[in-house]
């Protein structure tokens, strides 16, 4: 077991099946996403296979396995989102941000991801910047955001 991990198994000194996803948000909320190393560390410490818990981390839009930009935008494309024109968003925000979906620029300023539901439907289209939220995201509101952020960044070099 690495000296990293080891306070947070001590959280979950049973090692149940049941600790795994708590334990993995644990992890990742220290280290800012789940490495190889850490999968195979959580695996043998709760007896579960590397497979199950990838299975697992990979079922839900929180868990991450790359880092992330200091500016992480997370872009829902529910239903509701899809047709209040979230694709709209999307490509608008990589042009914007200069990257694709799933990638973090070369900075490390600004990462995308792109989800399948935050659940805020009634708020649709909505954008999640750093776990704060914009709702009923247009064109110009989202220009607006990453400008702002490009300012605030400026202001500080």
């Amino acid at each position: 077991m690495t000296v990293e991990l080891e306070h947070i198994f001590k959280v979950y000194p049973n090692s149940k099946r049941e600790d795994l996803i708590p334990m993995l948000q644990a992890i990742q909320d220290e280290q800012g996403y789940l490495t190889e190393e850490v999968i195979h560390e959580v695996g043998k410490y709760l007896d579960i296979s590397v497979n199950k818990i990838y299975g697992v981390a990979t079922f839900y839009d929180n868990f991450r396995f790359g880092p992330v930009g200091r500016y992480h935008f997370r872009l829902c494309h529910g239903t509701a989102c899809h047709v209040a024109g979230a694709s709209t968003l999307q490509k608008e925000l990589q042009k914007l941000l200069k990257i694709n979906a799933g990638e973090t620029d070369k900075n490390g300023l600004f990462s995308l991801e792109v989800v399948s539901c935050i659940g805020a439907c009634g708020l649709a289209p909505l954008i999640e910047v750093n776990e704060e939220y914009y709702t009923n995201i247009t064109l110009e509101s989202l220009k607006a955001l990453v400008d702002k952020i490009r300012e605030k960044e400026n202001d500080v070099l």
